[in-house]
């Protein structure tokens, strides 16, 4: 790139994760350091991914960052920890003889642009998808290939494990400076091709109590919270990955489930105490069981993070029939030709013995979709300018 040159412009995708063993609460807030090691699978972006472009002029004045078409406040926090980051990164892999275009660029400001083709803040990993794709895209920026999970840990904690596609470790790690809290990969998402997830929204409304909060509270008043972190976790953990490594459903399905369960018992045991789960969710919870007691094993398993939103993980000869399970159970009211959407869904005919067994009292209109997908790859370079959130003036372009 000429050292002259005005505009220097990167845009990359990035996934959201859904941890089926959880984090939840930090050891230091400012680093964002968990308690807790977790665990997480990468969800396709064909479905779900935050796009992100990132841009520095010697034109610009200030840095100025925009979320979903809507300028937002580039100061916050988080924000200025990741920029500060990638730019500390940028600077140590010149080791002093910098070039002239790389030192040029580090001296701009930059305007990004950020982009979620599914609700934000409404329990589906928008800020872990939002941060890993913001480090994604300065990284290219500035010609950065470092490991960089612990830079979007300063983001969101759970940005690290959208670093990596497939399986995802977080270590909790020891260091105090956080040098060893980082994500790995356990297995690629090519791994278990049979894996499928179903995501039920319920609400794309904003959740009631923030993760961030919500966390801090659980670790200063929830002795179960202190329990889970030092002696329940650890072991499944180790249960998990094997699971994970010998495709094992029915372990990973049951684990998965207990996790889920537990996590929103320490939020229960948090003082006051925490709500994420509607009686929508605990509906889809009995259903899920009734549908695996029927069949005499598990074929779902449900996880819920910090919103009402149910994420069912399944096998793909099980997809068609419970999603039609989910359709008696949630009969749409209004968007029947839309009610399903991402990865093809077949039609099943429901036997008389599991309608009667599973389907107990329908609630019309309860869930407002399915999304169907699978796990996928990390952050992805896009290499079409013609898909660049921000223009040649480097303002948000408005795609039609």
């Amino acid at each position: 790139m000429a050292a002259e040159r005005a505009l220097a412009m990167a845009t990359c995708t990035a996934p959201v994760n859904i941890a089926v063993i959880k984090y939840w609460g930090k050891r230091d807030t400012d680093l964002i350091l968990p308690i807790n090691s977790s665990l997480s699978v990468t969800l396709h972006q064909d479905q779900l991914k935050t796009t992100t472009t990132a841009a520095a002029s010697r034109d610009f004045t200030e840095d100025r960052l925009w979320l979903n078409g809507a300028e937002v406040d580039v100061g916050h926090p988080r924000v200025q920890a990741c920029l500060r980051e990638v730019r500390r990164l940028a600077r140590k892999r010149r080791g002093g003889s910098e070039d002239t275009t790389t030192l040029g660029l580090l001296s701009y400001k930059v305007h990004v642009a950020s982009e979620n083709n599914f609700p934000t803040a409404a329990g589906l990993a928008s800020s872990a998808a939002g941060y890993a794709c913001l480090v994604s895209a300065l990284a290219r920026l500035y010609g950065v290939e470092d490991e960089l999970s612990e830079v979007a840990r300063r983001g969101s904690g759970s940005a690290c494990r959208s670093m990596w596609g497939g399986f995802v470790q977080w270590q909790r790690g020891e260091r105090p400076d956080g040098t060893d809290s980082l994500a790995h990969q356990v297995a690629p998402e090519t791994h278990w091709p049979e894996l499928r997830v179903l995501v039920l929204v319920v609400s794309g409304k904003k959740k009631p109590v923030a993760s961030t909060a919500g966390m801090q509270t659980s670790v200063e008043t929830s002795p179960l919270l202190k329990h889970r972190a030092e002696v329940v976790v650890p072991e499944r953990l180790a249960q998990m990955i094997r699971h994970i490594r010998e495709r094992d459903f029915e372990g990973f399905g049951q684990l998965t489930m207990q996790d889920s369960n537990q996590f929103h018992a320490t939020c229960l045991d948090t003082f006051p105490p925490i709500f994420y789960l509607n009686d929508l969710s605990r509906h889809i919870i009995a259903l899920a069981h009734r549908y695996n007691a029927h069949h005499g094993h598990i074929k779902v398993a449900y996880t819920f993070d910090a919103g009402p939103n149910a994420v069912i993980f399944t096998l793909a000869d099980t997809v068609d029939e419970f999603v039609e399970v989910v359709r008696c159970s949630f009969p749409p009211t209004t968007n029947g030709d839309q009610f399903v959407r991402g990865l093809p869904v077949g039609s099943a005919a429901l036997p008389q013995e599991l309608m009667a067994a599973v389907v107990t009292e329908p609630v019309p209109g309860a869930v407002q979709y399915i999304l169907h997908t699978k796990p996928g790859p990390g952050p992805q370079l896009v290499d079409d300018p013609s898909q660049h959130l921000l223009g040649a003036d480097g303002l948000p372009r408005h795609h039609a």
